[in-house]
């Protein structure tokens, strides 16, 4: 609480200056408080990952005549993990909330709504800015997950196109140094349905022995329980999110 003191008395002292979000300012501190027991502590984190999941149709970002009222947030369980994202994101990203992207489409109570992860930061995340909601979300699955899910392994080109889908916009493939495969494109979400949702930058990292980290970075989505207008943009940009993915604290240990 210190922290957010010390940086809402900052900004007061900094009258006349572009203003500052008080989102921001607690995103911020969680930053602040997090690097500080990192010091202390001398403990690096292990990486994370956001799941595949295909989220329904497009909006053009910039909403008009669609109701957003603002849903109470199904907060899920995690203790500090919103923080701990927080420390890794840019300083210019907003407020970083858990939630359960069940609890808040579905009304699914957040107790059933709960999923196991394997990555120490998997999970779904709300990004509050300038009045938006857009969301991030970490997935990590093991070699075996990725069979099971995918039927196979992903060692093929996700640029490329697959059958009757349709091509991947701007999609960019990158051959890592320690063997693994990162790409990174833009979805539109323009596939019907319903909630109405809105672009993003997805990204995936296969690793060599098989294992999948998977990252969207959505401007958010209307219709019930919206927690508010889609962002302008996704909360983070293609180089942040793959930034993002190839930090070592998002990979499970061991």
């Amino acid at each position: 609480m210190n922290d957010v003191r010390e940086l809402l008395a900052r900004a007061a002292r900094d009258a006349g200056r572009p203003a500052v979000s008080t989102g921001a300012v607690y995103a911020r501190a969680a930053r602040v408080r997090f690097r500080r027991r990192a010091g202390v502590a001398g403990a690096a984190l292990a990486v994370v990952a956001t799941g595949g999941v295909a989220l329904p149709q497009l909006t053009d970002g910039t909403p008009t005549g669609t109701s957003v009222a603002a849903a109470p947030v199904a907060t899920a369980s995690g203790g500090d993990k919103a923080g701990r994202l927080a420390a890794l994101l840019p300083e210019a990203v907003g407020g970083v909330e858990q939630v359960s992207l069940a609890a808040l489409i579905k009304g699914v109570p957040p107790e059933q709504a709960e999923e196991t992860y394997v990555g120490p930061l998997d999970g779904q995340y709300l990004i509050r800015e300038d009045g938006g909601a857009g969301y991030l979300t970490l997935s990590f699955m093991k070699p075996a997950q990725v069979e099971k899910k995918f039927g196979g392994s992903l060692g093929g080109d996700l640029c490329a196109t697959q059958g009757k889908e349709p091509p991947r916009t701007d999609c960019v493939r990158e051959q890592l140094p320690d063997g693994g495969v990162l790409t990174t494109w833009r979805d539109a979400m323009a596939y019907g349905g319903s909630p109405q949702w809105g672009p993003e930058i997805t990204g995936r990292l296969v690793l060599k022995d098989g294992s999948l980290l998977a990252v969207r970075s959505s401007t958010g989505y209307l219709g019930p329980r919206s927690q508010g207008p889609l962002l302008r943009n996704p909360p983070l940009d293609r180089a942040q999110v793959r930034a993002l993915m190839l930090r070592p604290e998002l990979r499970p240990r061991g």
